[in-house]
């Protein structure tokens, strides 16, 4: 994980939030692959996820440097209600405090009939290159055990 002295401090309790409509893709049931397989045509808890993951992402872009991104490292959500297809949700991100290196976040997720999930989420900033080095290094250590 980077750590560098002059990148700027999140201010505690700043938020990020954005707004999402669901699709057809967001649903569940895109996920069905075999017989017996049976999913509401509802916003995926997967997507919800991945919509918190993004709002605090988007916080923390400023104190992201050249060739470093933020990662999830953590995520503890729960799933309260079911979102309708093509309705609009929006997903808040509010800054908790620096648990060692990681970033922790509140994390909710609401629908114009209120509170969808709500959760923690952690993140790390790290360095581009050393992330993609790491993949690539799996990739091969995968290649090599089925070889």
């Amino acid at each position: 994980m980077t750590t560098r002295p002059d990148a700027p401090a999140l201010a505690v309790d700043s938020h990020y939030e954005l707004d999402y409509r669901v699709a057809g893709s967001d649903s569940p049931r895109t996920l069905c692959s075999e017989p017996g397989d049976d999913f509401p045509d509802v916003l995926a808890t997967a997507r919800m996820v991945g919509l918190m993951e993004l709002a605090a992402a988007r916080l923390m872009r400023p104190l992201l440097g050249d060739g470093e991104l933020s990662v999830g490292v953590g995520v503890d959500v729960t799933h309260l209600a079911a979102t309708p297809l093509f309705e609009t949700v929006r997903a808040r991100a509010t800054f908790l405090g620096m648990e060692g290196k990681l970033y922790a976040f509140r994390v909710e997720l609401f629908d114009a009939g209120g509170k969808v999930g709500e959760g923690r989420h952690t993140r790390a900033i790290v360095a581009t290159e050393r992330l993609l080095k790491s993949t690539e290094k799996r990739l091969q250590a995968a290649r090599e055990a089925r070889a």
